[in-house]
This record gives C-alpha cells, sequence and structure tokens, in this order.
C-alpha cells in the first residue's frame, strides 16, 4: 500500500506529496461502511491535518463506475475531472463529463460517477460543509511584504 509523503510542516502548513496522479490506482483503503477494499482513493484531511475540507485524489479504472451512490448528511462535494471522459448522474440527472469539468454537489443529491473512456479516469473530490464560506478569494486576502526564499 503506498503511503503519503510528508514534504514539511510546522503550526501554521502541511506540505504533503501523493506522487503522480497516475500513479493514485496504488493507494487502498478499507471503507468505512461497507468495509470492502478500495483501489484508487487517497483522502488528504489527516496528512494535512485540514481543519475545514477533505479532499480525495480518485481514479476510476477505463469501462467502470463508482460502485454505489452516495449523499452527505452536511457537506457539499466538488468533483473536479483531470483526466478521461464519461458520465454523473445526480438524482435523476444525467450528463456528460470530461477533463475541466467540474461538478458541485448538495448533499442530499444523489451521486454517482462512471468512466466511459478506454483510460484510467482521475479526478479530486473537494467536501466541506454546505454555506461554510463566509468570504472567498480576494475579499479574505492581505497582501504581505514577504521577501520569497526561492529568489
Amino acid at each position: 500500500m503506498k503511503q503519503i509523503e510528508k514534504i514539511s510542516e510546522n503550526n501554521h502548513f502541511t506540505a504533503v506529496n501523493v506522487g503522480k496522479f497516475e500513479d493514485v490506482m496504488d493507494y487502498t483503503l478499507i471503507h468505512p461502511i461497507n468495509k470492502k477494499l478500495v483501489e484508487g482513493k487517497v483522502f488528504l484531511k489527516d496528512a494535512t491535518n485540514a481543519t475545514g475540507t477533505e479532499i480525495s485524489f480518485n481514479q476510476l479504472s477505463p469501462r467502470s463506475e463508482q460502485p454505489y451512490f452516495h449523499i452527505h448528511r452536511k457537506n457539499e462535494e466538488t468533483y473536479i475531472i483531470l483526466k478521461g471522459f464519461g458520465f454523473f448522474q445526480v438524482d435523476e440527472e444525467c450528463f456528460e463529463i470530461k477533463e475541466g469539468s467540474v461538478i458541485r454537489v448538495a448533499p442530499s443529491g444523489k451521486r454517482g460517477i462512471c468512466n466511459t473512456s478506454n483510460g484510467t479516469m482521475n479526478y479530486m473530490v473537494i467536501q466541506s460543509k454546505e454555506y461554510s464560506l463566509e468570504e472567498h478569494t480576494t475579499a479574505d486576502g492581505e497582501r504581505l511584504p514577504v521577501e520569497p526564499k526561492w529568489r
């Protein structure tokens, strides 16, 4: 089983490396509900000490599908398709997805994904509590006079 590499950390950050996207299938975990082995999924919340999001990198083998539909109680999910194509279904609506597709799903949306391509599908999922983002982008930022060490 592949392990996440910790790059660096202190009180203000944690940096990790999961490796190449095409190697995500090397990660495995035991699903907490159905207790079955899941290949091609790596969660980052614990590895990065995140407090407001869960991020996962995922792979679907060629011509396969996520083996179940699911909902969440509190968290919305945003799926970002990095490679491949197929279909995504939320409730009764099914639509095509491809590299560059981004799908936000409310907690109660019944969701599922399938890969219809002949190659592996890579995608990222960002999960956060619905309505928890109070400020975003530049509204929450402040520029600081810090000299970069990489120069």
